[in-house]
């Protein structure tokens, strides 16, 4: 009864159009109050112990970071060196848009900032270049949503955090299956190029991209850093955050001067107001995860899948059916934290490396950042563009044949996610 009305609630709530992270919270605390056995004081003495989790303190550090790196003109020095690298390529342009937010999201960790930062400049040149509005916005929406897998990845620290798994592994684990995605869409556009005898560049020179490369060094020495940094043994992923912050605050203010000292407190504002907005997210997120728990929910499952003798395989098929699904309404940080508690016990039982588990869920993410009627990638794409939101969905349509044939790969060859940190752990 309790746990019918936890979700009768829930979904009630966003029928009547209330944000998700309200409608969680207001569904949990209704649950209790009228039909669960547990206390308001108790509840709150929970919220605050999972809420001051040491990890999530990563997360206005790595905000800031990305604010001070995306505020910058870093994303128009990694679109420079992108299109000096593979520009004269068929569909250079569209391949370097890809290459632009594979780089980008090494240093914004979001993938509506990868959108913005790198459409806002990339489509407009698209356009211009000879190729179509809609084929540009595609290319960028899904390229875009790169930002949540390529380390540093908010997302990724919040799982680490709801499953007390490693973040370093995590970022780790996530290298390859970013890069190679990437690589993926490029290869794809190459083709679409050669047959549609797309536009190509002039071939740069080796001076133009040797010198584009060193404009573009400083952004991408972060991620050197908070990798090298974290797998050095120098500090924790936390510790980590807080660097990045003020690496990026150096290198937006006293090294590429794109920010004056005048407009760093407008940066830190605009991260308070990210920052704020996350957690909100988390803590609504943690409450109605608290009620599952204290409701045995997570358990039940995995005592019914347990009991069905259901293969990892077969529990894969479930975990991305479910992810897909709940992508297309839900923000990614509020899936996690709903969803982990329930996924993750079934799939220790199981045998699945947490860390396969988390790169599995986030490339399920990824694809919800941009399936309606939620995702927010459309509607980021069709900000900056002069497309509808409907116009961007059938513009985006087509990649996500691409991203679901690349989720089966992930999901099945674990290797893919797990050999770089294993390797790095020796």
């Amino acid at each position: 009864m309790t746990t019918t009305m936890l979700f009768v609630l829930l979904f009630l709530f966003m029928f009547m159009g209330m944000p998700v992270a309200v409608a969680l919270g207001l569904s949990s605390i209704a649950t209790i109050l009228l039909f669960a056995n547990d206390s308001l004081p108790s509840l709150v003495l929970k919220m605050y112990e999972t809420s001051e989790h040491f990890t999530l303190m990563a997360i206005p550090f790595f905000v800031i970071a990305g604010m001070f790196m995306t505020t910058g003109g870093v994303a128009r020095r990694m679109i420079r060196f992108a299109n000096a690298a593979v520009g004269h390529l068929h569909g250079g342009l569209a391949i370097a848009s890809v290459l632009a937010c594979v780089l980008f999201a090494a240093v914004s960790g979001s993938s509506p900032t990868t959108v913005v930062a790198v459409g806002s400049i990339v489509i407009a040149g698209m356009v211009r270049a000879g190729y179509s509005e809609s084929f540009a916005a595609g290319v960028v929406c899904n390229a875009g949503t790169l930002g949540i897998l390529i380390p540093p990845s908010i997302v990724l620290v919040v799982y680490g955090a709801a499953t007390e798994t490693s973040v370093g592994r995590l970022f780790m684990a996530g290298v390859i299956p970013g890069v190679m995605l990437g690589l993926f869409l490029m290869v794809i556009i190459y083709i679409v190029a050669r047959i549609k005898d797309m536009p190509r560049q002039p071939r740069a020179s080796l001076s133009e991209v040797l010198s584009a490369a060193k404009n573009s060094i400083w952004g991408l020495l972060l991620v050197i850093i908070i990798l090298g940094g974290i797998y050095g043994g120098v500090f924790t992923p936390t510790e980590a955050a807080a660097v990045a912050a003020v690496y990026s605050f150096v290198v937006a203010v006293f090294i590429y001067r794109d920010i004056r000292i005048s407009g760093v407190p407008d940066v830190l504002i605009e991260s308070a107001k990210v920052t704020v907005m996350l957690m909100f997210i988390i803590v609504n997120a943690l409450l109605f995860a608290h009620v599952l728990t204290t409701e045995r929910i997570p358990q039940a499952i995995a005592e019914q899948i347990i009991a069905m003798e259901m293969a990892p395989w077969q529990f894969l098929i479930v975990v991305n059916i479910l992810l897909l699904i709940a992508g297309a309404f839900m923000e990614p940080t509020g899936i996690i934290l709903i969803l982990a508690p329930i996924l993750f016990p079934i799939a220790m039982q199981l045998g699945i490396d947490p860390v396969h588990l988390g790169i599995i869920i986030v490339v399920n993410l990824e694809i919800g950042m941009i399936t309606p009627p939620i995702g927010l990638n459309l509607f980021v794409t069709s900000g900056i563009t002069n497309l509808s939101i409907g116009q961007v969905i059938r513009a985006a349509s087509p990649w996500l044949v691409a991203l679901l044939i690349y989720l089966l790969f992930v999901t099945y060859v674990p290797q893919l996610s797990l050999w770089l940190p294993d390797v790095l752990r020796g």
